[in-house]
């Protein structure tokens, strides 16, 4: 059963956007009377297709269904070439991530201008529908972009810098001995990586310097292997 995230509500009846409702509509075919899953303020419902243009449906019955992390997990991911982007949001979303924070670095390879900005619309559709389809219930955000002088303002309860520094505790360890944590932010440097000023800040600010293995990932990659590990260890 598809799902879709609705904020309209009246008369107990949800009004679906125009984009969804052209996704029920025109792709997926679906009729009058078909069931689709709706999620409002994070709780899902069972839903009646009543009429199209817009989409409008009744409730048919609650569900206590919840797929959502323990922890928020934001993911903050220094800036890379727009596909590599979009694969780290829509995966990231898929595994649980609660928020993306865009970084800026020094050795980033794209460069922040105005122009991105714009992109943070097209981020939130990519999330949206990655959430939708993973059956999450909520849309993870893309929060402004930041530098490192930004992040190290920020709390968490825990605060994890990726590396590649060989004396690092792995995530592993950290995640086994953090388990009680509400909310944790994960830095992904870019395909250059950090400097070590960069990190040596980071790390003066409470940020613990961590290894996802023996093997080098692209930076791509880091952020969902994290989230992997993270799904394994914290999760019942």
């Amino acid at each position: 059963m598809q799902r879709y995230f609705c904020n309209n509500i009246i008369n107990n009846k949800f009004i679906l956007s125009k984009d969804d409702s052209h996704h029920i509509k025109n792709v997926m075919r679906q009729s009058i009377n078909d069931l689709i899953e709706v999620v409002y303020n994070q709780k899902l419902y069972i839903c009646n297709i009543l009429e199209f243009d817009p989409v409008v449906v009744s409730i048919k019955e609650e569900s206590d269904s919840y797929n959502e992390l323990d922890i928020k997990v934001t993911i903050c991911q220094s800036l890379v070439k727009e596909q590599k982007m979009d694969l780290i949001l829509q995966k990231c979303t898929e595994l649980g991530a609660y928020n993306f924070i865009p970084l800026k670095v020094k050795n980033s390879i794209i460069k922040y201008n105005k122009d991105f900005d714009k992109k943070i619309n097209r981020w939130q559709k990519i999330i949206k529908e990655a959430a939708e389809q993973s059956k999450r219930n909520i849309i993870p955000k893309v929060l402004e972009i930041k530098d490192i002088k930004n992040i190290i303002k920020i709390d968490y309860d825990l605060k994890i810098l990726c590396t590649v520094n060989e004396v690092s505790n792995s995530l592993k360890f950290v995640l086994q001995n953090n388990k009680k944590c509400g909310n944790m932010i994960i830095v992904i440097g870019p395909e250059g990586g950090f400097t070590k000023e960069e990190e040596n800040e980071l790390i003066s600010h409470g940020f613990i310097s961590v290894t996802l293995g023996n093997l080098v990932l692209r930076t791509e990659t880091a952020s969902l292997c994290a989230l992997s590990m993270i799904n394994y260890e914290l999760e019942k």
